[in-house]
Formats: C-alpha cells, structure tokens, sequence
C-alpha cells in the first residue's frame, strides 16, 4: 500500500464510499466534550450514504446515544450506532436462551451495568461463577493491568472464559488515558486463560455491522464501499484491515503523540514507518474528523 496522503477533509475521500463507520470516542469527542466539526462532518457524509458509529463502549447502544446527545452531537448526525455492548449482549442472550441463568462474575464499574438489563443472569462471586465478563477496571481512575495479575488465580484454574466486553486497551478521557477491559484480557490471556474479545478487530463485530448496513440501506453494500474512521491502531485500524475495507487515520486520538510533530499536526513520515511496523495500511489521516 502507498503511504497515506494527509488530507484536510472527508470531502476528499467520501465521493468513493457508501457506508462509514465511524468511532466514537477519539474521533467524534474524548469523553468530555465533542470535536468542533465532527458532527457537522458526519452530517455532510448522510447526504449521500449511511454512517455508522462503531464504538467499543461496553454497554448497550440507548446509554451511547443519550451521552452523544449530551456532548451535543444530534441523532441525525448518524444512522446507527453499534456497540461491543450490544454483541456481548448477544452472546449473553444466546447462552441463556435454554432459560437457565448464567452464573457470571462481573468485573467493571457500576455504570455498565445496564449491559445485563433484561438478560438472565446472576452476578455472583468469582467461586461460584462460569464465566467473567468484563467491561473495564472496577475504578478506571486508579487501577490498570497490574492490579488484576493475582486476581484471575481461581478463573485460571477452573479455565473459565473471560468475555471482553471492550477490547480497547485505552480510552482518552478529556486529557487522559484510562485503562479498559483489552489490557485486563491481555494478562487474563498471557497468564493462559481463554478470551472471547467482543468488538473492534475481530471479525464476528464485522459481520454484525454488516446484518445492519444490509437493513438500513436495504441491499448489501460490498466491503469496499466501507471506510472505516479511527484514532485506534490496533483496534480500528487493524479491524479494517482484516474486515476487507479503507481506514482513514484520525492522528488525534490515542497515538497523537507517536504520529504528530510537536505542533499536533499530522506527520506523515512518523505515520507510515508506525503502519509498515505494525503491518497496517490507511488510505488517509488527519487529525481530527472533518469535512
């Protein structure tokens, strides 16, 4: 693949795609308030195809939608949004459907909660459980990797799988990075436990989208015709290339700070040497999401 061009707008890109699906957090707000232009943006590209936001978040997407409306983004600046929430509740549901509840234990904040809403399950002691779901660090603010090294003991060696209800390994919070639910699999993982990752990049969250894109625009629209948007090398970045679509590069998220100069902007040398290590491609970058 040729280095990505530095463009200034989707503009550019849009006229060769049907279908955009979008991040949220890094590229439309950072948790605390809304990119300038990114709505608008979105907005600009429905004109003439379908966006769907792709986000990671480990809960069902109603609770995404009310925060988007809080930071200002309005509904019709999208067509759907799908959330790591909404496959993990998938699964959940189909483990359940036999209507024995499922005897999970629950790692994560009590603000995720509402992944469980209307499912059965009982949230139970980790003795007593037979599987963990996880949707982040019980206290994001304080805790990372490293607390949780002994606390898997008893799941590894009763083998119980560790469902991933977000695989990002960071979020940007305002001007923070915070851990989530990808960095607690990976020790899980490395420690020789079983993970089942629920979302951005691997392929079962793909075909998800692709069951909606199929009903929202009422025929199929061919993998090429997608682009995906996204601040995450390993998770958006990397699910586009093994979903079969375009990436456009948003360098002002999470890696900022690897791929820009020292003004923020976007340095294309920086850009492509970290896509050839990481064996990824992107058809484009720019800092922020605009038209």
């Amino acid at each position: 693949m040729p280095d990505p061009r530095i463009i200034p707008g989707l503009s550019l890109l849009a006229p060769a795609y049907d279908a955009l699906i979008c991040d949220v957090w890094g590229v439309i707000h950072n948790g605390r308030e809304t990119y300038p232009g990114a709505a608008e943006c979105l907005k600009r590209f429905r004109r003439t195809g379908i966006v769907l936001l792709l986000s990671n978040a480990p809960r069902p997407n109603g609770p995404i939608r009310a925060q988007l409306a809080s930071l200002g983004v309005p509904s019709d600046a999208y067509d759907a949004i799908v959330t790591s929430g909404d496959l993990t509740r998938r699964l959940l549901i189909d483990r359940t459907s036999s209507g024995v509840a499922l005897n999970i234990h629950y790692v994560g904040p009590d603000r995720d909660l509402s992944l469980f809403e209307d499912i059965r399950v009982e949230r139970v002691a980790m003795k007593d459980a037979a599987a963990i779901v996880c949707t982040g660090p019980f206290d994001d603010m304080k805790e990372g990797p490293d607390d949780y090294r002994d606390y898997w003991t008893d799941a590894l060696a009763r083998r119980l799988p560790f469902f991933c209800a977000n695989p990002d390994l960071v979020v940007q919070r305002g001007d923070r990075l915070i851990y989530c639910a990808g960095a607690l699999a990976q020790v899980y993982e490395r420690q020789g436990g079983e993970v089942v990752y629920l979302g951005k990049p691997h392929l079962p969250v793909y075909d998800f989208v692709e069951r909606h894109l199929t009903e929202l625009a009422g025929r199929a629209i061919p993998r090429a015709k997608w682009l995906a948007v996204g601040d995450g090398l390993k998770t958006d970045i990397a699910g586009a290339k093994r979903a079969g679509m375009a990436a456009l590069l948003i360098t002002g998220g999470i890696h900022e700070a690897e791929l820009s100069d020292e003004a923020g902007t976007p340095d294309a040398t920086k850009i492509a040497a970290t896509l050839v290590a990481q064996d990824l491609s992107a058809v484009a970058a720019m800092r922020r999401l605009v038209w």
